[in-house]
């Protein structure tokens, strides 16, 4: 039986869409992260997760563990991209570690502020002058000891490698035809529902004399 020209038509379009699968999904990917609430399973593993990838034009999407962003059998993360995120993740782990070695400090010398003000009491004229010289050089000597531990700090971030928290991947080439064959095959799948639902693609009954 010779196909009909709504039949052609839409095996024409499959057939489209077969030859250009490869180009309608581009592999460029975003690290997204949604609520807790919305976690669904991981694509890899199907372990719940809030993680996503979603290309730039929202074309495709899938959620995943955040562990299999490290794999590099299954993703590499945007050289550029990664080389910032990895300054940024840095810049932040420094400001944390030299407010912390700031905050120490300061609670040291309160107390010792505290302590001071409890020993001037029980002290007379000619031993707190030698008292408070002392006291001068033991603040100059934490003071001292404060700045080259946050210089320390800086030059060791500095030379020691972050893990990038890059938020651009492109996917293997094997995954990466998995995700286009899923949208082909998605793609396939609704035509073939509109076209049951299309009646003129149905041959009509014979009207003639058997």
């Amino acid at each position: 039986m010779l196909a009909t020209r709504p039949e052609k038509a839409f095996c024409f379009w499959i057939e489209k869409i077969i030859a250009s699968g490869n180009m309608v999904l581009q592999n460029v990917w975003h690290h997204r992260r949604v609520a807790e609430s919305s976690a669904k399973a991981c694509w890899i593993c199907y372990k719940p997760s809030s993680s996503v990838l979603i290309t730039p034009d929202n074309k495709d999407f899938f959620y995943l563990c955040i562990g299999h962003l490290k794999d590099r059998g299954f993703c590499v993360p945007d050289a550029d991209e990664a080389a910032a995120a990895a300054a940024r993740t840095k810049q932040m782990e420094l400001d944390r570690e030299i407010e912390k070695v700031k905050k120490e400090y300061e609670e040291r010398q309160a107390r010792k502020r505290e302590k001071r003000k409890e020993k001037d009491k029980d002290k007379d004229k000619d031993k707190d002058k030698g008292s408070k010289k002392q006291d001068e050089e033991e603040d100059k000597d934490d003071e001292k000891a404060k700045d080259e531990k946050i210089k320390e700090l800086s030059k060791s971030k500095e030379e020691s490698e972050v893990e990038p928290g890059s938020r651009i991947y492109s996917l293997n080439k094997n995954f990466y035809q998995m995700r286009i064959d899923k949208m082909r095959n998605a793609e396939i799948a609704k035509r073939n529902r509109e076209r049951l639902k299309n009646p003129s693609l149905f041959p009509s009954a014979p009207t003639g004399d058997l």
